[in-house]
Order: C-alpha cells, then sequence, then structure tokens
C-alpha cells in the first residue's frame, strides 16, 4: 500500500536543497501529530549530553517509535520542524545531516531552527512531525 503522502518539488524554485518544498495528502486520510521527538531515554534522562549527532539519533529513533505507536513510519510524515539549541549554523548542519540520515529518500518539507533553548535538561535537538496514512481508520 502506497502512503498518502506526495511531495512536490517546484522546479521554479532552487533544486539545491534536500527537501521537497511541499507535500500533498489528498482526503480521506487520517492525521498524526507527534509531539517533539526529544532526546531521553527510558529513564526519562536526556542521552548523548553535548554531542548534537548523537541526540539526533535519539531523537530520530524516538520519532520512529512514537510513529510506529501510531500505526505510521517515517516515509508517513509529511511535514517536519527540527530544533537545535545553537546559534551555531555547523551545530544546525551536524543534527540535520542525521535527520536526514534516517529520513532518507523521503524528503519531505522540514523547517530546521537554532532555538535558545529546549525543554529537558542538556537537551540540544528535538523533532516534530505530521504524518498521514491514508483512508480513515475503521
Amino acid at each position: 500500500m502506497s502512503n498518502g503522502v506526495r511531495l512536490i518539488r517546484n522546479h521554479q524554485l532552487t533544486q539545491q536543497v534536500d527537501y521537497a518544498y511541499a507535500a500533498v495528502a489528498d482526503a480521506p486520510v487520517r492525521s498524526i501529530w507527534v509531539a517533539g521527538a526529544c532526546p531521553l531515554d527510558l529513564n526519562g534522562e536526556t542521552v548523548a549530553v553535548g554531542d548534537y549527532a548523537g541526540q539526533a539519533h535519539q531523537v530520530m529513533r524516538n520519532l520512529i517509535t512514537a510513529l510506529e505507536g501510531a500505526g505510521a513510519s517515517l516515509t508517513d510524515v509529511a511535514k517536519t520542524t527540527v530544533y537545535v539549541a545553537s546559534s551555531r549554523q555547523s551545530d544546525l548542519v551536524t543534527a540535520w545531516e542525521v535527520y536526514r540520515e534516517y529520513m532518507g529518500e523521503h524528503d519531505v518539507p522540514s523547517t530546521l531552527l537554532g532555538v535558545t533553548v529546549l525543554g529537558y535538561y542538556d537537551q540540544l535537538v528535538e523533532v516534530e512531525a505530521v504524518a498521514v496514512l491514508p483512508g480513515a481508520r475503521d
């Protein structure tokens, strides 16, 4: 079964980006809004303190788990926002490269933001997502 997300690449905009400019989900779809995936282990402790890549890996593993709990996968994601607690572009790029590794060919529209602080102690990375599945759940 194909997912309900169709990625749009507008050739009137630069093709030098590694994400689609838009995503379309035709009705009827089941929508899933995933809270920001954080770099927390099962005990609620922040992992990989001080390590942007290490935290991004945990964030993406947690995102996959949250999606699976809703019956979805990364290929059902229609939009993400990647938050990185840093004003240094190199830190944002480090987190983005890990994010892209997990997203693979499914290069959904995404916003990458450098922010001042995130919600948990020592947290450097967070990813929130919106996913859609074809058809309504029975």
